[in-house]
């Protein structure tokens, strides 16, 4: 393939270059010669391995989205959660948000662009990329709240317990302080990376942090069996047990707080943020190895998340709360450890969250700017500013959950993917009656229909004053 001087190329708005120019026949209207190579993207150069890039996906899938899952089930019931949610949403979701992703990388082949806020300017113009990138800060900074939320709740409790204090009684254990030393010291460093591909490392981490959480759910059932009123030696709850409570699986539950579970199971799968800037720096770049990254990610998450929410549900059953860690006793050694490691791996994936939205910001006010350290840095600086002041003010991590996962989780997974590739994807390659298209379309109305659904019956619960039943 011949490719162009890139200085003949020709320049999108916001400085994107076309790269339909820089790769001659990059969009043929026929079907390639046998042997023809696909083209490749010439923005960037990626470094980063297989291995890597699935960490860091992985990772940024994986998060605070584990911990509420077994809330999900015990206000669904098992049949519901199983027959419904693990077969035809759970499931359905994680097979969505793959589909979603075939989508964007399919729109990024098109017209040879790595960057979600650009795909949304060529799909919709200037305004598209405002609202791209309104969306994803909105998502990002709710998951490093939800992330950041934990800290705040856990870490004193694992200070106060190694230092054999009252939690409550101490100026220096108290959590927002805590949240503010632990954004300064560890996940600033972190989040001033240039690239995305240098956390790949503690990402792994990051995940065996979670790998160990999952083994000793699975071991405390066995061990705990129920526990479920034996409050004086297992669990140590600070409210009543509901009247409901007993050792058995609801097969069916319906109740106000069911609601909240559909959006905890789309924040849960939501990565389409990362996938683009982690695209840009894997080595060997391609729609098929890219695509490869994801399934193999949103595999083993949605491995992970099944047998959290399992095996959580199955120890405490309908009593099961929001955070799942608050359920078990503070003087556990064991549990102090699954402690220590959820706090490692969620202050780990803050950083990697923090990179899209830096990236959308950069693209929105600063598009056609080199790089720059200072801007770099004050961006980060800023982010983690708001997201701390965010956490200090929310009280429940639930609320987060619940108003993220039903704004801009549908708009990622479904809605924005199915409307760039409708508008991206020329007539001559896909016409607008085709199959691929008309299932874009539906992806999107169904995306729509997510929002209004779980706004509307949010919206109602907080109307009658049932945002906070169970003590949440």
């Amino acid at each position: 393939m011949e490719l162009q001087d890139p200085k003949m190329n020709g320049a999108l708005p916001g400085g994107a270059v076309d790269y339909r120019q820089e790769h001659e026949g990059f969009l043929p209207s026929h079907s390639p010669s046998p042997g023809r190579k696909p083209a490749q993207f010439m923005d960037f150069e990626g470094k980063t391995s297989f291995g890597m890039s699935v960490f860091n996906l992985s990772n940024a899938i994986m998060g605070s989205g584990i911990l509420g899952l077994a809330y999900a089930m015990a206000h669904t019931g098992v049949l519901f959660f199983f027959a419904i949610c693990h077969r035809a949403l759970l499931l359905c979701i994680a097979l969505l948000s793959s589909y979603s992703i075939h989508l964007l990388l399919t729109c990024a082949g098109v017209v040879g662009i790595r960057a979600y806020e650009q795909l949304g300017q060529r799909a919709l113009g200037p305004a598209g990329k405002v609202v791209v990138a309104a969306v994803i800060c909105l998502h990002n900074v709710g998951a490093m709240s939800s992330y950041l939320f934990i800290i705040k709740s856990e870490l004193p409790l694992v200070i106060g317990t190694f230092l054999d204090m009252d939690p409550e009684g101490d100026w220096f254990l108290k959590g927002n302080l805590l949240i503010i030393i632990v954004s300064v010291l560890i996940i600033l460093p972190l989040a001033l990376m240039r690239h995305l591909g240098y956390l790949g490392y503690t990402s792994g981490l990051s995940l065996t942090c979670m790998l160990f959480f999952l083994i000793s759910v699975i071991y405390k059932k066995f061990q705990l069996g129920c526990a479920v009123g034996h409050n004086e030696t297992e669990v140590e709850r600070k409210s009543p047990p509901s009247l409901n409570t007993s050792c058995e699986a609801q097969m069916f539950t319906a109740d106000s707080q069911m609601f909240y579970t559909v959006p905890i199971m789309a924040f849960a799968f939501v990565c389409h943020p990362e996938v683009l800037p982690i695209y840009t720096e894997l080595c060997r770049p391609s729609k098929r190895r890219m695509q490869a990254v994801a399934n193999v990610s949103i595999g083993a998450m949605f491995c992970m998340y099944a047998l959290t929410a399992t095996f959580g549900y199955l120890t405490f059953y309908s009593s099961v709360e929001a955070e799942m860690l608050h359920m078990y006793s503070q003087q556990d050694l064991l549990i102090l450890c699954v402690r220590l490691a959820v706090l490692l791996a969620v202050t780990l994936t803050v950083p990697v969250v923090l990179f899209p939205i830096r990236r959308a910001l950069q693209q929105l006010l600063f598009p056609s700017k080199a790089f720059s350290w200072p801007r770099h840095v004050a961006i980060a600086l800023i982010l983690l500013v708001l997201v701390n002041v965010l956490v200090i003010c929310v009280p429940t991590i639930r609320d987060i959950f619940g108003v993220i996962g039903s704004t801009s989780a549908p708009s990622l997974i479904f809605i924005l993917p199915s409307v760039f590739y409708l508008r991206i994807v020329p007539s001559e390659v896909e016409p607008l009656y085709s199959w691929p298209k008309i299932q874009a379309l539906c992806f999107g109305i169904l995306g729509v229909l997510f929002m209004a659904i779980s706004l509307g019956f949010m919206f109602a619960n907080w109307a009658t004053g049932q945002s906070h039943v169970s003590g949440h």
